[in-house]
């Protein structure tokens, strides 16, 4: 796998954590002011969610890669039959 491989499966799976990240511990305003949204968290912490996010996205691509280099899944095996 080329680093730029490596860096886009890395771009991929950090974007569907945070989409799996962003709805934990989230609470809703009780009462909203005027021109706020019923439905907007009280505190997102999205800087929080991010380094979460960097941190289990960094454990999955390290999981991905040991797997791709040990050829657990390989496309160019499906090629050849």
């Amino acid at each position: 796998m080329s680093w730029a491989t490596g860096v886009m499966v890395y771009f991929v799976i950090w974007w569907t954590v945070l989409f799996c990240i962003l709805p934990l511990g989230v609470r809703r305003v009780e009462n909203p002011g005027r021109g706020q949204e019923h439905g907007a968290p009280e505190k997102p912490d999205l800087v929080r969610k991010a380094i979460i996010t960097t941190i289990v996205a960094a454990v999955l691509w390290v999981g991905f890669y040991v797997l791709h280099e040990a050829d657990v899944f390989s496309f160019r095996r499906l090629e050849g039959s």
